[in-house]
């Protein structure tokens, strides 16, 4: 497998990374708090750490939601984040122009997985040379992220991850083929689990998506057993009062235990993987 390098950190497969931060963008004052205590965390627990948030959401269920500061305003508090604490940051991008202007400041750019066939924006992402995770769409099997994964290498970047969020029947519900993770492995990218977003009931509460966090670390236990490279979380101090996605989002206060676990798990894993256990 590839190793990758978003900003200082380095996803391969000695150790999971963790992508996290609140769905999108409320204030300064609210991704500084997250930014900061989800470092303080995983700084003690050894694992590597990439700060996330959107500084728009271009794909909310109803014209009325909110979407973000926009991208000027965005951009500049991610910035700040990882100027003042030295974290990596990534955002997603939903337009070809946005590519150029979030990387002068990102580590990472985001594809949605409503828009990873989108050829301009795989285009334009790749084009900046900066690492660029793609979300397998909720309609694609894990197969069809090979030509996914061609527009971005043709285009002159092997600088992937492909991340896993589950696949729609319809319904307001989503399904997740823990399988879709050894697939997308085959293709030697390093693959990233995001564990919120697959526990999303899109559009179930209908004129807003709904979820049910219940399940987020049941399915990241599942995903790091059989592989994933990193796990994706959007963490929010008040998820019920969120403005974007708070159904499916991991209260902060709770981050802590849930990560400790994980790290059990991924040992326990490469422990077996690598032949040293034995009854």
């Amino acid at each position: 497998m590839r190793t990758m390098k978003v900003g200082n950190i380095t996803v391969d497969s000695s150790n999971f990374t963790l992508i996290a931060g609140p769905c999108v963008i409320e204030s300064e004052a609210q991704v500084m708090e997250v930014a900061s205590r989800m470092k303080e965390i995983t700084g003690l627990l050894g694992i590597p750490f990439i700060f996330k948030s959107s500084f728009d959401k271009a794909n909310r269920t109803s014209i009325s939601s909110y979407r973000g500061p926009g991208i000027n305003e965005g951009i500049r508090i991610l910035k700040k984040v990882k100027d003042e604490l030295g974290i990596p940051v990534v955002t997603d991008i939903h337009e070809p122009y946005q590519a150029e202007l979030a990387a002068k400041v990102v580590d990472m750019l985001q594809i949605p997985a409503f828009l990873c066939r989108q050829t301009d924006l795989l285009i334009a992402a790749a084009e900046t040379g900066l690492p660029v995770n793609i979300k397998k769409a909720q309609f694609l099997s894990a197969k069809d992220m090979r030509n996914v994964i061609t527009k971005v290498e043709e285009s002159g970047n092997e600088n992937i991850l492909l991340c896993e969020r589950g696949n729609t029947f319809g319904y307001n519900n989503l399904v997740v083929d823990m399988t879709s993770i050894i697939e997308m492995k085959k293709f030697g990218y390093p693959v990233v689990f995001d564990a919120t977003h697959s526990v999303q009931k899109p559009g179930g509460n209908f004129t807003s998506t709904g979820g049910n966090r219940e399940y987020v670390e049941h399915l990241a236990k599942a995903a790091l057993a059989v592989g994933a490279n990193a796990l994706f979380m959007e963490v929010h101090k008040d998820p019920d009062n969120a403005k974007s996605d708070g159904p499916n989002m991991v209260k902060l206060d709770e981050i802590e235990v849930m990560l400790k676990k994980f790290i059990k798990i991924f040992k326990a894993v490469r422990e077996v993987e690598s032949n040293n256990y034995s009854l």
